[in-house]
């Protein structure tokens, strides 16, 4: 046994087992090993970046598909639709309805002066220059206006009207032109509130009269009218340029307009200011403001206006000025969309409104055929159209439709004529079965619509 041999318990303890000698030496890199393992490693750095590329080309690919997917399925979305409007087209062309509206002001023209050299002689601006208290507030005669103007604004001149029972006519005068062409809105509303102040007065039982120098006429509203530019012999026109013209309209002045013509209607009892001519022609100017789509703000006072210069006449004129009026707008309101509104305006609030409602329809019925004088003459030419025509023209059998349903139903005497009733009464059957609902021609829905509505709730009610 060699001394050097290890002991049996140390061949068995694996901690006291000496460590194999690793004989081999370490292998040298040389230069040439370098470039090589530098170019393989940009070899797979240059692989690994084609693969990248290719992996995007891929994306971009199916991207690309799928928005030719996407156009083209907008490319047969816009052929199914093209193909439903030449079906709708065979059916019947859609007409290019204009909205109803009427320019009825044009250009407005210089308004005249305000200064009134007779003002400062008045006896109401002497009795304060004459005042004692004068010399405390030093006013002169020609600061009157300014004087008459904050005595207007705070609403003293009214009151100093009633307290003295008396309105010269300097000072009438000069508050109706500074109500009609001042420019200042708090003179305009002053002056407006003044006039209608005084005139509410005459028609007050119970309240001491005011004694008024001066009223106003016909030609002085006419003439305010004329300066705002109104057109008096405007002939009605849809035409969308007529609608959309650069042309400003009236002055805010025109509201103080409206509410002087209802004062001066409701005074009618105790001094009658316009004659019958005159206020027919109001009537029909009142009514040629409804159609300025520029009053649509002051439908209230254009209504109140109305309902005033209705009630304006005496029993004995109004039936003869109601015919008279009905005839002017019909001849001057073109028939189309706005003939609707010319009927639609007059509201049915009184008996006369409703008559005149219905003569404006009923004479505006007979200038739309030709070769008709009665009303049963109309409801003939009514019924016999025939409504499965290519031809009909839905959109003029709407507005006759509309027309006919107030001649009819806003004239309480036509209920005494069982003839009219039972024409039209076939008419409105004939509108509302004969129309297929499949009918998709313009304004045939409507007009099946609106006939059933009135068989079943005004007819048969």
């Amino acid at each position: 046994m060699d001394t050097n041999d290890p002991l049996d318990f140390e061949v068995e303890d694996d901690l006291l087992k000496c460590p194999p000698i690793n004989n081999k030496r370490k292998k040298i890199i040389g230069l040439d090993d370098l470039l090589k393992d530098h170019y393989i490693e940009q070899d797979k750095l240059l692989e690994k970046r084609n693969k990248q590329k290719k992996k995007a080309k891929t994306k971009a690919k199916k991207i690309e598909s799928s928005y030719d997917d996407e156009d083209s399925k907008e490319a047969r979305l816009t052929r199914i639709v093209e193909k439903c409007h030449n079906q709708l087209t065979a059916f019947g062309e859609e007409q290019e309805i204009p909205p109803w509206g009427v320019k009825v002001f044009g250009d407005k023209k210089a308004f005249p002066p305000l200064d009134s050299p007779d003002l400062g002689s008045c006896n109401l601006l002497q009795s304060f220059l004459n005042n004692k208290l004068n010399s405390m507030v030093e006013l002169t005669a020609d600061k009157g206006d300014i004087f008459l103007e904050g005595l207007l604004v705070n609403g003293w001149l009214s009151k100093l009207a009633y307290l003295c029972g008396h309105v010269e006519k300097t000072v009438a005068i000069w508050a109706f032109n500074t109500m009609l062409y001042s420019s200042k809105e708090e003179l305009r509303n002053s002056s407006s509130d003044f006039w209608c102040a005084i005139l509410s007065s005459e028609k007050e039982v119970d309240q001491a009269p005011v004694k008024v120098d001066w009223f106003p006429e016909y030609m002085d509203i006419r003439r305010a009218l004329d300066i705002y530019g109104f057109l008096f012999k405007f002939s009605s026109s849809a035409k969308p340029n007529n609608l959309d013209s650069d042309i400003e309209g009236p002055p805010q002045n025109i509201r103080a307009w409206i509410r002087c013509v209802t004062a001066c209607c409701l005074i009618r009892s105790k001094k009658a200011i316009f004659s019958t001519v005159e206020a027919e022609e109001i009537v029909e100017i009142i009514i040629c403001l409804f159609l300025d789509r520029q009053f649509q703000g002051l439908l209230v006072l254009l209504n109140d206006c109305m309902e005033a210069i209705v009630n304006y006449f005496t029993d004995q004129e109004w039936c003869s000025s109601c015919e008279n009026i009905a005839k002017f707008i019909a001849c001057r309101v073109s028939k189309d969309l706005n003939c609707i509104q010319t009927i639609e305006c007059i509201s049915e609030a009184s008996s006369r409104c409703k008559q005149l409602r219905s003569a404006v329809a009923y004479q505006t019925l007979l200038s739309c055929f030709d070769g008709v004088n009665s009303g049963e003459e109309i409801l003939r030419s009514l019924t016999q159209i025939n409504f499965k025509d290519k031809n009909c023209d839905f959109y003029n059998m709407y507005i006759h439709l509309v027309l006919t349903e107030n001649w009819v139903l806003s004239n309480s005497l036509i209920e005494d004529n069982p003839v009219i009733y039972e024409m039209f009464s076939l008419y409105l059957q004939h509108c509302s079965t004969l129309i297929s609902a499949t009918n998709l021609r313009s304004y045939a829905s409507k007009v099946r619509h609106r006939a059933s509505y009135l068989l079943h709730f005004s007819i048969y009610k």
